[in-house]
């Protein structure tokens, strides 16, 4: 059974994604930071599933935590086949005179700077196994600049830069490297007044379900001739 370590997967998009990869045969890991409860339920969804699952604690913004967390799933399984970076906050939006340091070294350090790290950790490993794949949640204003704020916005799109990157320097070691866009989710993010704002800017009339983004997910995973892309899921408010 392979194995996908799924970054801030207790709840919303991560969940979605450990549950639409446990269906289709992946043992999981899910990772969380704060809701413990929150995080032994979708476990406990999980292994409904057939599935195992792995439950492991880590704030990826530290790189020792984000080292930790793929050491724990070495020594349990000793392989990871996929790396979903997901954990990622969403800020209050903001002008930028209005953004303090500590709220853009936040942004950065969760969205940009704990996926650099659990890839840098996990590649290591994968370039051994010559296989594997990694995966980025980026976001719709890594690409258009939204309106959340320029450390949101930088974030996203910094890791669709890093995406690009690593999948030329991996592709040598049969290591896929690639990336989700979402426009806006129906997740606990939104409230209910902003889902029905932004429902309005939606081809489709409507936001993203997290089931959605997971699709996309596993789409990348499981071609085996993509790396370096992106897929854009936002009802057509984007497009390339």
């Amino acid at each position: 059974m392979k194995s996908a370590l799924i970054t801030g997967s207790s709840r919303g998009i991560g969940k979605a994604i450990a549950l639409e990869l446990a269906e289709h045969g992946y043992s999981v890991v899910i990772n969380y930071d704060r809701d413990e409860m929150i995080a032994h339920e979708t476990a406990r969804m999980v292994k409904e599933l057939g599935s195992e699952a792995l439950l492991i604690k880590a704030d990826v913004s530290w790189k020792d935590d984000a080292e930790n967390l793929i050491q724990q799933v070495m020594d349990e399984w000793g392989k990871i086949d996929v790396l979903v970076n997901n954990a990622g906050i969403l800020p209050k939006a903001k002008r930028i005179e209005d953004i303090p340091d500590q709220e853009w070294d936040r942004v950065m350090g969760i969205n940009l700077r704990g996926a650099f790290y659990c890839s840098r950790a996990a590649a290591k490993y994968m370039k051994k196994e010559r296989s594997g794949n990694i995966v980025y949640i980026s976001s719709i204003a890594g690409k258009d600049g939204g309106n959340v704020g320029a450390h949101y916005a930088a974030s996203k799109a910094g890791l669709l830069g890093m995406m690009k990157a690593l999948a030329k320097e991996l592709a040598p070691y049969n290591i896929r490297v690639n990336a989700v866009a979402p426009g806006p989710v129906d997740t606990e993010f939104l409230t209910e007044d902003m889902k029905q704002k932004l429902a309005k800017m939606s081809l489709m009339g409507r936001i993203a379900k997290p089931e959605e983004i997971a699709h996309a997910v596993r789409f990348l995973i499981e071609n085996e001739h993509i790396t370096g892309e992106t897929i854009n899921v936002n009802g057509g408010r984007y497009m390339e």
